[in-house]
This record gives C-alpha cells, sequence and structure tokens, in this order.
C-alpha cells in the first residue's frame, strides 16, 4: 500500500510519520515548495514545525508531484483550506483518477462555505473521502504520544480502510459516518479556540475560560444542527475532544493568536510572524457570514470576528457576551 501525504506542514510531517509505523505501507510526502521538501528530505527534520522529531528515512520526500504520487493507493491532504482549491487545481493532472482520499483539513472556504471534502471532489472529480478528526496536535502525534481520533465517511468500507491505515499502539483511530459534522466541528473549534485564547490573555482566570468552552460547544452544536450535522457528533472525539484541547493546550496556534489579541497585539503583526497557518482566523468570518445568512445566533462567533475583522477589542468584546440578556441555559 502505497500512501501519498499532500503538504509539508506540520500535520502532513506527523501524518506521514504515524503512517510510516505499518512495515506494509510505503509513505511520501509532497511539498509544494521545492526548498522546503529539500531541507526535510536532507535533514530529515520539518524544521519549521516540527524540528525536534526526526523523520524516518523510509518516507520519500520530494517537491515532483508526479513522483510523488507514481503508484499511490490513497492520498492525504493536509493543506490548509485557504490554498487547497488552488494547490488541487495545480496539481489534478498528475493524481490518478479517482484515488481515494483522506483530508486532515480543519476550515472553510471563504466564498463558497464548502468544506474541505467538498473542495476535493469539486476539483478531482468523484471519489472516497474519509476525514480525520478529533484532538490531534501534530506535535504529540508525531512523538508517538497516546491520541485517539476519529475518521469519517460515507463510504463506510472506505472509513475501516482509513482506519487501519493509521490506527497503531499509539493512535487509536473511531470510526463515524458523519463527515459533515467531523469537518463542521473541525473548524468551529477554532474560532471558540480564539474567544479562549483572548481569556488568556486577558488573564480571566478558569472561570471564564470552563464557560467559554461551555458555551461555545452549545454554539458549535448549534449551527450544527442548522447545517443538519449529527449532533452527537458533537460530544465526541470531533467536537468536544478536540475543542478542549484546541483551548487549552500550548500548541494551539488559534488559541495562541487569540492569547497574542487579548495582550493587546494586532491580528496583522501576529499573523505576519506565524510560521504556520490559523485556520480559526479565516473560518471565522466563513462561520460569522454563514449563521448571519441562516440567522443562527453565534455570538461567540460574532464577537471574534469583530474583534478580528472590525477593530473591536478583546475587552469590549467580553462585555458585549457578558452583558447579552439574561435567558435559561
Amino acid at each position: 500500500m502505497k500512501i501519498t501525504v499532500l503538504g509539508g506542514g506540520g500535520m502532513a510531517t506527523a501524518c506521514a510519520i504515524v503512517l510510516a509505523e505499518h512495515s506494509d505501507q510505503t509513505v511520501s510526502i509532497w511539498a509544494r515548495n521545492p526548498d522546503v521538501a529539500r531541507d526535510m528530505a536532507t535533514l530529515r527534520f520539518n524544521r519549521r514545525l516540527l524540528p525536534d522529531v526526526r523523520i524516518p528515512d523510509c518516507i520519500e520526500i520530494t517537491s515532483d508531484i508526479a513522483a510523488a504520487v507514481k503508484g499511490a493507493d490513497v492520498l492525504v491532504v493536509a493543506i490548509p483550506t485557504a490554498y487547497l482549491r488552488q494547490a488541487l487545481t495545480d496539481i489534478a493532472e498528475h493524481l490518478p483518477n479517482s484515488i481515494p482520499v483522506i483530508s486532515t483539513i480543519k476550515g472553510l472556504e471563504n466564498e463558497t462555505f464548502a468544506r474541505p471534502s467538498q473542495i476535493i471532489i469539486d476539483v478531482l472529480g468523484p471519489r472516497s473521502v474519509a476525514v480525520l478528526g478529533g484532538p490531534c496536535h501534530a506535535e504529540e502525534a508525531a512523538r508517538r504520544l497516546p491520541a485517539s481520533v476519529v475518521i469519517a465517511s460515507a463510504d463506510v468500507p472506505f472509513a475501516e480502510q482509513a482506519q487501519k491505515l493509521f490506527n497503531t499502539e499509539r493512535f487509536r483511530v473511531y470510526t463515524n459516518r458523519d463527515i459533515v459534522g467531523v469537518e463542521l466541528a473541525g473548524a468551529l473549534k477554532n474560532v471558540i479556540a480564539i474567544a479562549a485564547g483572548i481569556c488568556d490573555g486577558l488573564g480571566y482566570g478558569d472561570n471564564a475560560k470552563s464557560a467559554l468552552i461551555t458555551r461555545g460547544l452549545a454554539e458549535m452544536t448549534r449551527f450544527a444542527r442548522a447545517m443538519h450535522a449529527d449532533e452527537r457528533t458533537f460530544f465526541g472525539l470531533a467536537g468536544l475532544g478536540d475543542l478542549i484541547t484546541t483551548c487549552v493546550s500550548r500548541h494551539g496556534r488559534n488559541r495562541g493568536v487569540g492569547e497574542r489579541l487579548g495582550k493587546g497585539e494586532s491580528i496583522n503583526d501576529i499573523l505576519a510572524s506565524m510560521t504556520a497557518v490559523a485556520e480559526g482566523v479565516t473560518t471565522a468570518r466563513s462561520i460569522h457570514n454563514l449563521a448571519q445568512a441562516q440567522n443562527i445566533d453565534m455570538p461567540i462567533t460574532r464577537e471574534v470576528f469583530s474583534v478580528l475583522f472590525e477593530g473591536k477589542s478583546p475587552a469590549a468584546a467580553t462585555d458585549s457576551l457578558m452583558q447579552r440578556p439574561p435567558r435559561g441555559e
């Protein structure tokens, strides 16, 4: 079984390392930037994003897409949502027809509100697509720290195949049929994580952050219901599990963005200083606009959007949330 991972980021690298634990699986990484690919292949480290984790010699790393996908049985796509459509369009002619895809992407496309699996099918044509979700920081998965995730697909046999590809002694994989819910949970939790980071940056303490996470989950579930996802997904690994990790972990990029906002930095300065993509920033715009169009009450998302794109101060956004009219839980 040959598996090609598309992307040169931390999650792409971590997925390749997990997949390569199986001796009967050949793994290659395609990094779009030739300099990045050359650096990773030569030094066997992703120096930008996973500098302390050695990449096994058995993993091929290249910027040559034709070489990377030659003979591939499965693609794993780990390209940020904002770049996904263009990246796939550029390499589509090199990809085998109908090859199944596993997506690790957590976001929504701004212009279309499309989920990553929808973008994949839109660009590459009909095929089986599965989505990996749940609490899975690349920094920990690559170091073989225990983790549990979920892989969702409407194609149940492919979900079970993907489960076998990823499942290891330290990386436990469950299956799920609710691909819509898993993708929405992965996108929504990043927006709530920015709000949680703002709590940290403002020094609001555990009570505020716990309330924020709890009400954030209620908001995520409300959105899921409107989008016809399975609400139960949001109380599992893809929903509650990933939300907790993203809101509390020092590895969480979106939480880190929020913390810096809370401490007074501008969003432009924060993004300019980052080496990795914080999906929650662009996703906040998508979720906010879609919620407005669908008349879904999303107060936390609305305030995150105001801080990110309308210049509202984090403290004022907090006041707006705390001073909403009293209501039942």
